[in-house]
């Protein structure tokens, strides 16, 4: 299959490094001019460079906003204007126990993980139904079905994700814009690595090995029994934001490796 997304702009939120990184550089790749997302200016700079030296010729930008904010959402807005593409990536985890869990926390993942993505929507979604073509892609999580025990606060957000995209395809029905969410599972992400790395140094294994011993533990119904990489999660991002995938909407597109133990998608 050929993606050729040349002529489209694509907008990936939380894109400095990661499967947003990844996802980043795949619709680059397939032609889409793609504006790269982060807080901080140097990590966005860092990021294109870096992205154009993995997809060479590519038309990649950046723009750093801080999206935890209506003013952030409206600054990335302005900044980058109408777009046909749109993937709310960015987010925040992390394991807490939930009598810890303090109501200002609760609410710093629900603005970053769930409110980008509702005030993004809202703003790029008018343009795409009046041009009659658009992709919006959540990036939801395994962590939506099965919520972890130590992380509620953050599978509730993602569960959030999996509504608002059932709910936003059905409000955009009919217009060629469509609107999925993807659930990868545990990725080998550097943020996930971040979070590996005592074990790792601990039990004197290598990351690869600790993301095994971690899936084999943690989500012993992994098919794979390995974490995926950031680019086998990108891929199916860039599925979705394709032309291929003109009768997917209102879809949950796992790629968890096979964790979640349906066989119902």
């Amino acid at each position: 299959m050929h993606i050729d997304l040349s002529g489209k702009t694509a907008i990936v939120t939380g894109s400095t490094v990661g499967i947003g990184f990844a996802s980043a550089v795949g619709l680059a790749r397939a032609g889409a001019r793609v504006v790269i997302n982060g807080r901080g200016s140097e990590r966005v700079e860092d990021a294109v460079r870096r992205a154009l030296s993995a997809a060479p010729g590519a038309d990649i930008s950046g723009s750093a906003a801080d999206l935890s904010n209506a003013a952030g959402v409206e600054k990335l807005v302005s900044a980058v204007g109408e777009t046909d593409i749109l993937v709310n990536n960015v987010g925040i985890f992390g394991p807490k126990p939930f009598y810890e869990i303090d109501d200002e926390t609760w609410e710093t993942f629900f603005q970053l993980n769930v409110m980008s993505g509702v005030r993004l929507s809202r703003a790029l979604l008018p343009k795409m139904t009046e041009k009659g073509w658009g992709r919006i892609v959540f990036l939801s999580s395994e962590s939506a079905l099965n919520i972890p025990a130590d992380m509620i606060h953050y599978g509730f957000t993602k569960t959030a994700l999996l509504s608002i995209s059932r709910g936003l395809a059905k409000f955009a029905a009919g217009t060629g814009v469509t609107v999925n969410s993807v659930l990868p599972g545990p990725t080998r992400s550097e943020g996930v690595e971040d979070m590996l790395e005592d074990m790792a140094k601990e039990e004197g294994l290598s990351m690869e090995e600790a993301g095994i011993r971690f899936v084999k533990s943690e989500r012993p119904s992994s098919i794979i029994q390995r974490p995926a990489e950031v680019e086998e999660v990108a891929n199916m991002v860039v599925y979705a934001c394709s032309k291929q995938a003109s009768a997917t909407s209102g879809a949950a597109l796992r790629v968890d490796g096979g964790v979640v133990d349906s066989i119902v998608p």
